[in-house]
């Protein structure tokens, strides 16, 4: 049975990898979401603008990349967050979208600590995760058979618009799934929504260094 896959593309916008990625994605019709790093968008702002005003969300995924939150020293996740959020702007989706750095596509309590938490709940943040993460950021050329073996049932992909060469496989790709019948949807499966504009949308225990219990 066809798949459906929701795209996203993680830690841009570079100028030698998202325009060809918007290329693709507008010649096959597709709509993806685009987690912006806030340290990148500061100097390339206007691929983010054209992203956007071709259909695509623009989304915070931290200022620096630097580590994943759940060990972050205090204040440095309100800035991470806060700083790239401010530099978004208008450019920014109406539910306030932020994926957190897994540090290699791993899910658990590193992803966030209990101030982060907090920060995204008063900021009214929708937080995504994910359900496939193939590996093109290291792995330029042989990551297209374990994206296409990742994409069955309900999809959230990350792929990153990097300049290390994987995105010209992209088109490829994106065509094979077409050709099996893949759905694409630029929603986010339930089970990846951790915040909906603010509100717990599950248990968030296993996701945030220490427990979620005391970050309300």
């Amino acid at each position: 049975m066809p798949g459906t896959v929701t795209l996203s593309f993680d830690n841009g916008p570079e100028p030698d990898a998202t325009p060809a990625v918007l290329d693709v994605l507008r010649a096959r019709g597709l709509r993806a979401t685009f987690f912006v790093l806030g340290r990148k968008l500061a100097a390339h702002r206007a691929l983010a603008e054209r992203a956007h005003a071709e259909g695509h969300w623009i989304g915070n995924h931290t200022w620096s990349h630097a580590a994943p939150l759940g060990g972050a020293a205090p204040g440095v996740a309100e800035d991470e967050i806060g700083r790239t959020q401010a530099l978004i702007g208008d450019l920014s989706h109406p539910d306030r979208l932020f994926r957190p750095q897994g540090g290699g596509g791993a899910l658990g309590p590193h992803l966030l600590n209990r101030a982060a938490l907090r920060h995204l709940r008063d900021g009214g943040y929708t937080c995504v995760t994910w359900t496939a993460v193939p590996g093109d950021f290291r792995d330029p050329d042989g990551w297209v058979d374990r994206a296409l073996a990742l994409c069955a049932g309900r999809t959230a992909l990350v792929l990153h618009d990097l300049p290390n060469g994987a995105m010209r496989h992209l088109d490829r790709f994106l065509g094979m799934l077409i050709d099996r019948g893949t759905r694409f949807q630029q929603d986010f499966p339930d089970d990846c929504v951790l915040l909906r504009r603010g509100v717990a949308a599950r248990d968030l225990s296993r996701f945030v260094t220490g427990g979620a219990e005391q970050a309300a």
